[in-house]
């Protein structure tokens, strides 16, 4: 893969990642979930120094992170884009179990356990097909 392929697939992963975190509040209106992919990520980092940045940082580089894997793996599309993203969301998910039992804002009481709850899981699924939606139209074509 050329280096300007490399750089599009990735910006374009990263740029879904950045419109994920745009629409959250939407999402989370609709689906009751209380999370963000931000604190997620830089709770589990700083809980109590500069989250935002570096849950931001972590969010838009696994967005970056995920696009060149969808372009390695030959997909295309923005329904691909969805359909990876929820695989990815399906095989993570087990996980979410570990990190209540460490992140901060589920032992605080602030988030409810995130594995057990129908809203938190929701919220990750929309998102999750934002993202994969966008970055799958963003991503250039062979």
């Amino acid at each position: 893969m050329s280096a300007a392929r490399t750089l599009r697939v990735a910006l374009a992963g990263a740029a879904a990642a950045g419109v994920w975190v745009a629409v959250e509040p939407a999402i989370r209106r609709v689906t009751g979930g209380r999370h963000t992919q931000v604190r997620l990520l830089g709770g589990l980092v700083a809980p109590r120094g500069p989250w935002r940045e570096i849950g931001l940082g972590m969010h838009l580089a696994n967005g970056a992170m995920f696009g060149l894997a969808f372009d390695r793996l030959g997909l295309r599309g923005a329904g691909s884009g969805a359909v990876a993203a929820e695989a990815e969301n399906a095989l993570l998910w087990p996980l979410v179990g570990v990190i209540d039992r460490i992140h901060p804002d589920v032992r605080s009481g602030a988030w409810p356990p995130l594995a057990r709850s129908r809203s938190e899981f929701a919220q990750e699924v929309l998102g999750h097909a934002v993202f994969g939606s966008v970055m799958g139209a963003l991503s250039p074509r062979r």
